[in-house]
């Protein structure tokens, strides 16, 4: 997502039960995530931009995140494991 307002209206609608999955598939502007509904599979340290990374490791499995802003835009994270 390119905007921080967009990213706040995509996690109110997750917050009210829409999937997470559906709504990357829909949104996202990385078309190889969105087509796995988001997922980006498996990664350790080191892998991704730092501001992405620590939000992503610092979320309990399972939880989502607030939007994160990169140099790549806005991210709402779900950890899976």
């Amino acid at each position: 997502m390119e905007k921080q307002s967009q990213a706040i209206a995509i996690l109110d609608r997750i917050k009210q039960g829409e999937k997470f999955g559906k709504l990357a598939r829909e949104f996202s502007i990385d078309s190889g995530s969105a087509k796995r509904d988001g997922n980006l599979g498996y990664f350790g340290r080191g892998k991704m931009v730092k501001e992405f990374e620590n939000a992503a490791f610092s979320l309990e499995v399972g939880k989502i995140s607030e939007p994160i802003k990169t140099q790549h835009g806005y991210h709402i994270i779900k950890r899976l494991s």
